[in-house]
């Protein structure tokens, strides 16, 4: 028993150190063997664009707090945290954050992992120093392989127990359309995102992936609740 009030004092101390945020953000990009080195760099300019536009910053600015904490995490059979967590409370903040990960190296290589992805996703939001109102994992990536790791759907309800809601942005490479029996859309719905207002938004391509970040951000950041499948283009 004499050990009970220290050990609640070490609790509140640790409660106490952690930055109330209103959203706790793990950018979860796809850099497994199908995304080459220009691909890499044009998916983090695109996240960094949207993380700098209008949009966005009025929708941070917007927030209970004012503020958002941010990661960017890229994934393949490892996965690599490029850019650690960032209070995001403003442009210099969001430019610090675009700077770091534009110039960061490539860390991320093999096939892909998502099951493993997903969990490393919520174990870095357990161990931050942010207590965010919300927490969200933002997962993008090109097919569903899972080569390695922990299977997906079991690794997705384990993170959605947590209370984290999953987002998607499923990216249709122009080698792999639509096609009868692989809908990447449908996949991503069915195995991937999950929680309260969980949605995608899809990257019909490299022209329209900028525009499908900033606008899922814009979302998340918000907390706006759109149809489950939102894409740029008609069908």
């Amino acid at each position: 028993m004499r050990y009970l009030i220290p050990a609640l004092a070490l609790w509140a101390s640790a409660a106490a150190a952690q930055t109330e945020t209103s959203l706790e953000l793990v950018l979860l990009a796809d850099a497994s063997g199908s995304i080459d080195a220009g691909e890499l760099a044009f998916q983090r300019q695109g996240y960094a664009d949207a993380l700098l536009s209008d949009a966005v910053q009025g929708a941070i600015a917007d927030t209970l707090h004012g503020h958002i904490a941010v990661t960017y995490v890229e994934w393949a059979t490892n996965q690599v945290q490029v850019v650690d967590w960032m209070l995001i409370d403003g442009r210099p903040a969001a430019q610090a954050f675009a700077d770091a990960l534009t110039i960061a190296p490539r860390a991320a290589f093999g096939r892909n992992a998502i099951g493993a992805a997903l969990l490393e996703g919520q174990r870095l939001i357990e161990v931050n120093d942010f207590d965010g109102f919300r927490h969200v994992i933002d997962f993008s990536g090109d097919s569903m392989g899972n080569s390695s790791g922990p299977p997906i759907v079991p690794s997705r309800d384990q993170v959605l127990a947590q209370g984290t809601v999953i987002n998607a942005l499923p990216i249709l490479r122009p080698d792999s359309p639509r096609r009868a029996g692989y809908d990447l859309e449908q996949l991503y719905a069915d195995n991937i995102i999950g929680g309260p207002g969980a949605f995608m938004v899809t990257a019909e391509g490299r022209e329209s992936f900028a525009a499908a970040v900033q606008r899922k951000l814009f979302l998340e950041i918000a907390g706006e609740v759109p149809p489950l499948r939102l894409a740029l283009k008609q069908r």
